[in-house]
């Protein structure tokens, strides 16, 4: 059992949890929502003993395992290893017996300490540790002459899943995942729901994948009006509920308003009368009955809408033998396609497959090794980078980096932009240069709504957004008249928006003419 009592904290002066005492029940799987900013990491950190709460304690199995962020710090250790790691006692009893065996001391202490060592390890199931480790790292995609390498050689995704390999190594009481499926592809993805799916303790996760969310938990715990409120189901029977639960109090809010009002008529009638003590008496009641506040719901959606402002002809893009070589051999084998007006294509493929570099060419941003990319009549392009730390220049205001790319666009246009995105007030006039990644992608969803592009391309757009921004993504893909093609390991933006998949595996693409849906019911992920 995982649980916390009285549990505060303040951040930069802001109060996000007050007194907060709840539990996680081994075998219940939760997922940790809330809006970006809610506190949700920071509240990870203190179930992590990670951080420590303003006041307060925390309680949680001696078996503990949290998604390590910081990559760095294992550079010098096999990748094997690092994962053998997530087994405290384990790896400090191997550790140990490795230096005893190295040191040629053959004395009766050592046999002895070597013997209590050798106990250690076998409660720990030692002896399958590798194999457990290589199972681990085989499931979320990492090749097998990877073992063996120090983790310094590794590519940041790679890391990154080598530390989720770690949290979820040595049968842990308790697993606090901080976005796991952060740079996972869909079949890795899938490889983790089912891992989680038999897990038997306490599982408490963050996630922006709404469809993760909603296959893996069985309990949402919900970071609202600074305190948790757990909810039985997934992601979606929470926002269900929450929603029902705002109508009845709004429905019975106005019966309170009504009946209110016919006691307010009473009391004017005859105050002045002999009926005095019932004057009194509804004065009291219409006390009573006053409306309880609807808080606002923290499930803050942002408004998505892409316009088209000149229709492209019909053919859109010509792509003929395209095919890109890099020092240590071809991407994907040349590729034709032809791009309709109205096509809205999904791409997908492992990290590294050459999905950014597929989109970078049809923009025109990379040269191919063979092929060439035609644009149709009026086709204008928009393109959304994975790394958008560079596309936004530093020095200026929020709307007035906007209002640079459309002059004659009005101040009203750019803030009505700005609050469908979620800046409120005077958040336009926030500096560029200080903006989260959150903020920062939302600025440049407004850039590609204020130019209404006829064609965008768009590289994992939804990094960095929440769970409801994703959704909005989702829906305003959907209702888009244009042409797109979009990369992104997102299944809910795949199966609500997408006619059509481009999958790139074994250096080949693969067109496939239909939804999502029916993709994945022929070929899988």
């Amino acid at each position: 059992m995982l649980t916390v009592a009285d549990v505060s904290k303040t951040y930069s002066g802001r109060k996000l949890f007050i007194d907060i005492t709840t539990s996680f029940a081994p075998g219940n799987r939760y997922g940790l929502s809330g809006p970006n900013g809610a506190g949700k990491s920071t509240f990870m950190k203190i179930l992590a003993g990670l951080l420590d709460p303003d006041n307060g304690t925390v309680s949680r199995p001696r078996k503990t395992a949290n998604l390590r962020q910081d990559h760095s710090i294992y550079n010098e250790f096999p990748v094997r290893d690092t994962v053998i790691m997530g087994n405290a006692p384990l790896w400090a009893a191997l550790s140990e017996q490795k230096s005893i065996y190295e040191s040629g001391d053959d004395s009766d202490e050592a046999g002895m300490r070597l013997a209590d060592l050798e106990g250690v390890i076998a409660e720990e199931n030692g002896y399958v540790a590798e194999s457990e480790a290589e199972e681990l790292l085989q499931g979320l995609g990492i090749p097998a002459d990877l073992f063996e390498a120090n983790m310094a050689e590794l590519s940041g995704g790679h890391k990154l899943r080598v530390l989720l390999a770690q949290s979820l190594f040595g049968s842990p009481d308790c697993l606090l995942l901080d976005e796991p499926t952060n740079h996972l592809d869909l079949e890795t993805i899938e490889w983790l729901e089912e891992f989680l799916l038999r897990y038997a303790g306490v599982l408490v996760v963050i996630s922006h994948d709404r469809q993760f969310l909603n296959d893996v938990c069985t309990h949402i715990a919900d970071i609202d009006f600074e305190t948790i409120i757990t909810y039985p189901g997934n992601y979606d029977d929470m926002v269900r509920t929450k929603a029902a639960m705002r109508e009845r109090q709004s429905q019975q809010n106005s019966a309170r308003e009504k009946k209110i009002t016919d006691l307010k008529d009473f009391i004017a009638r005859f105050s002045a009368g002999t009926r005095a003590s019932q004057v009194q008496s509804r004065k009291k009641l219409v006390e009573k009955l006053q409306p309880s506040e609807i808080k606002r719901s923290n499930i803050a959606r942002p408004f998505i809408r892409f316009d088209v402002g000149r229709e492209s002809g019909k053919h859109v893009l010509e792509i003929e033998e395209l095919s890109k070589d890099y020092g240590d051999g071809t991407v994907w084998q040349p590729f034709r396609a032809h791009v309709q007006r109205g096509d809205r294509i999904g791409l997908i493929g492992k990290d590294g497959a050459g999905k950014t570099t597929l989109l970078r060419m049809l923009m025109n941003d990379l040269a191919p090794t063979t092929g060439t990319v035609q644009l149709g009549h009026e086709v204008g392009p928009g393109f959304m980078p994975q790394e958008h730390e560079g596309t936004v220049e530093a020095g200026k205001t929020i709307d007035r980096w906007l209002h640079d790319w459309k002059p004659q666009a009005d101040l009203e246009e750019i803030r009505g932009l700005l609050g469908r995105m979620l800046f409120r007030g005077d958040d336009g006039l926030k500096a560029t240069g200080t903006l989260s990644g959150g903020e920062r992608v939302r600025m440049l969803f407004c850039r590609l709504m204020l130019l209404k592009h006829n064609l965008l391309l768009l590289d994992e757009p939804t990094n960095h957004l929440d769970l409801e921004g994703c959704s909005a993504l989702a829906e305003g893909l959907a209702e888009y008249r244009g042409t797109f093609i979009v990369a992104t390991h997102d299944r809910s933006v795949l199966a609500e928006s997408c006619n059509r998949i481009w999958r790139i595996r074994d250096g080949e693409i693969l067109d496939y003419q239909g939804d999502y849906a029916s993709f994945v019911e022929r070929y899988g992920h």
